[in-house]
């Protein structure tokens, strides 16, 4: 094997180049994107598919539906503060991907089991919010960190591509619940939904593994690539960060401070969407299957919206496209509303609120990149994710106080409004350290 050699771009960024992804792996990188592909997605359908299984506890149980969302409101709060756990854990060495994948394989499958076998209110907290949203966040951290080290000259493009199997891969199980998930077959239905997930996060671990820290492929250049405005078309609009900062630094940025606001606002919208939309259609009129096909665009449209976003962050700046897609997903609310149970409107409105809100996260990893570089760029990442528990706390939370007592016509404004201030939030983002003019004051 090649012996590695350090090299710096006109920024201070390092890179160690000479050693090939085959001479690595003995195998081609998109190995690594794939596998991660395929774990991600298996992990999301505990999230974005609670919506076609929350009716089917209530009429099993009695349960009301305050009582069954607050276990998701409380597998949310797990899910996203795991993320900079591991996100430490794995820069130390002492948590390498292939034992974190396993282990929050098992843990996703136990939350999918829970759901098929819970009687008590109990045991859906302890075995699919707490150990389910801990199997998630884990497998959520370790794939979105394994694509920013393999693929450290298309970040926008690879995180876009996998964290969007997280929410599109539960397509199938939503439409699949919408037609056939009942009373009688919960539970052989999501044990086989179990046991496939276990299958497909589990088997991704014996090839999973992490290049040296700060490696770069053999081409291009990463010299040439950091100045190159033709092949590297993210340059003009998407400066690097002018240092390296910790997270204990992030923390102190204002900058900081307005983006985690904006994550806890996009959380809260999506997670309303994805926790509220089945049981608002049944409330309109419409049946199980509607219910399952809106969720279905809510999930897959977030999904593909991930990954034409990354597209269009990197071509016209990661700042804009952030708040156009919180916009959108502000004008989605509304037309949800007034859609009632007319189907076509429906889809319309889930179809904004998936390319709007849902698309909000792989935009994430790139501006914590670009705002605070890239050596603890997965940490950084991890403490603004966390945002995200206190998005449920308003969205899964404080909304179902909201819907009781001003129904859904006050909930869908509120969520509307506040998509629409994240957006304008995000027009308080700025690059830290770098002004904003270089031209002198007039006075």
């Amino acid at each position: 094997m090649p012996d590695p050699r350090i090299l710096r771009d006109h920024y201070g960024r390092r890179y160690r180049v000479g050693e090939s992804d085959v001479d690595l792996l003995g195998k081609p990188r998109s190995w690594m994107s794939w596998l991660s592909w395929t774990a991600m997605f298996a992990a999301g359908i505990q999230q974005y598919g609670f919506g076609v299984v929350a009716p089917v506890l209530m009429a099993t149980y009695g349960w009301t539906f305050p009582e069954v969302v607050v276990s998701f409101a409380l597998w949310t709060v797990c899910q996203a503060c795991v993320v900079y756990p591991v996100a430490r854990l794995r820069e130390r060495g002492m948590f390498p991907p292939a034992v974190a994948v396993i282990i929050g394989g098992v843990l996703c499958s136990t939350g999918m089991f829970t759901l098929g076998h819970a009687s008590t209110l109990l045991t859906m907290f302890i075995g699919y919010s707490v150990l389910g949203g801990i199997g998630t966040g884990v497998v959520y951290a370790t794939c979105v960190g394994t694509v920013m080290n393999w693929f450290p000259d298309r970040v926008p493009a690879r995180v876009g591509a996998v964290s969007g199997a997280f929410a599109y891969g539960s397509v199938v199980f939503v439409l699949a619940g919408g037609f056939w998930l009942t009373e009688a077959t919960r539970r052989p239905l999501l044990d086989v939904v179990a046991v496939a997930v276990l299958m497909m996060i589990a088997s991704t671990a014996v090839l999973l593994r992490d290049p040296p820290p700060r490696w770069w492929p053999e081409h291009p250049d990463p010299r040439v690539w950091a100045a190159d405005k033709v092949r590297n078309r993210g340059v003009a609009v998407n400066r690097p960060a002018l240092r390296e900062y910790r997270p204990s630094e992030v923390l102190r940025c204002p900058t900081a401070v307005a983006m985690y606001l904006i994550v806890v606002l996009a959380a809260a919208v999506l997670l309303f969407d994805v926790a509220y939309l089945a049981t608002f259609v049944a409330a309109q009129g419409g049946g199980p299957v509607l219910a399952a096909v809106a969720l279905a665009v809510l999930a897959g449209v977030t999904g593909a919206g991930r990954v034409l976003l990354g597209g269009l962050s990197d071509r016209l700046g990661r700042r804009r496209i952030l708040r156009l897609a919180l916009a959108t997903g502000g004008i989605a609310q509304f037309v949800l509303l007034y859609a009632g149970h007319n189907a076509v409107g429906l889809v319309a409105g889930a179809a904004l609120a998936g390319l709007g809100n849902g698309s909000c996260y792989s935009l994430l990893v790139s501006l914590v990149r670009d705002y605070f570089g890239e050596e603890s760029a997965l940490q950084n990442f991890g403490v603004l994710y966390s945002a995200k528990a206190v998005g449920a706390l308003l969205g899964v939370g404080l909304a179902a106080f909201v819907v009781s007592t001003h129904g859904y016509l006050g909930a869908f404004a509120v969520a509307g409004a506040l998509s629409v201030l994240g957006a304008l939030l995000g027009g308080r983002l700025s690059q830290p350290g770098r002004p904003k003019s270089l031209l002198p004051a007039i006075r």
